[in-house]
């Protein structure tokens, strides 16, 4: 509610925003809701991971580039700042961006105008900027992988996204929301999820926070045989020293057909849940 709070307030500004948060915490969605409450919503978001980037064309991702810039620029294209043009912007991942990157970024952000690689003229823009990282940009300038003037720039608002480990009193409500949205996805009846099986939620520390609740929920909805409630056996946690056999709850020990689901789980989650194929 704190950060929704943030939002309402931050979003019918132009302020620049910087989202922080650990992975799986939600910081796109934050994004959205932003420019969704912003007088931007009705003009393009347009989205950019700068870490999925070769660095050698993340400049020409941004700010586009003319023919012949380099080798194989056989047309001009434009970038996501130009795309963006009257809306907002989201750069995921800024701690990846490379660092003589972030020096036109900052141009751009200083000046409102880009420059497309190869091109004499800078071209003005008149977009939104909204940032978000997991990692600790303070810990990057200090190592001299961040620009100080850039983290000074993009910081002008900053929404701190709690993880979910931090508020446990969260996870019932999330985990009962993820499975009837799953349940209707199937045109399914929607199930319960057991106390016992809340309680070992409770006990994970959750490394990929909301994210990985929302997929815990819905292997656990596809594998229960119970279209009215999901126990403790459907749900496979896949942190290393977190156990959450039978025997942990005081219920003894795991029956074979439940080693082999559990073992069956761990090579599906190894191969990325594909059977046959690449």
């Amino acid at each position: 509610r704190q950060v929704l709070e943030q939002v309402q307030r931050v979003a019918p500004t132009d302020s620049t925003v910087l989202i922080l948060g650990e992975t799986g915490t939600g910081k796109e969605l934050i994004c959205r809701a932003i420019h969704h409450d912003s007088l931007r919503r009705a003009q393009p978001l347009v989205k950019l991971n700068c870490a999925a980037i070769p660095s050698g064309l993340i400049e020409s991702e941004l700010f586009g580039h003319e023919r012949g810039a380099f080798t194989g620029a056989v047309s001009s294209r434009i970038g996501k700042f130009q795309i963006a043009q009257g809306g907002t912007i989201f750069l995921d991942e800024i701690g990846d961006l490379p660092i003589t990157t972030q020096a036109k970024l900052l141009h751009v952000l200083q000046d409102r105008r880009v420059e497309p690689v190869g091109a004499s003229m800078p071209q003005p823009i008149d977009v939104r900027v909204v940032a978000a990282t997991n990692r600790d940009l303070t810990a990057a300038v200090r190592e001299g992988s961040f620009r100080a003037d850039l983290l000074y720039r993009l910081n002008a608002f900053t929404v701190n996204l709690p993880s979910l480990r931090s508020r446990p009193n969260d996870l019932p409500i999330l985990a009962r929301h993820f499975a009837a949205e799953f349940a209707k996805h199937l045109d399914s009846p929607c199930p319960d999820i057991t106390k016992e099986a809340i309680a070992a939620l409770k006990l994970y520390d959750w490394p990929g926070n909301v994210r990985e609740l929302e997929h815990m929920v819905q292997r656990a909805v596809v594998l229960s045989t119970d279209s009215c409630e999901v126990g403790i056996s459907e749900f496979t946690f896949s942190h290393v020293g977190m156990s959450t056999t039978p025997d942990s709850f005081g219920e003894g020990f795991q029956t074979l057909v439940d080693n082999e689901r559990s073992y069956i789980v761990h090579v599906l989650k190894h191969t990325g849940w594909v059977v046959q194929g690449e």
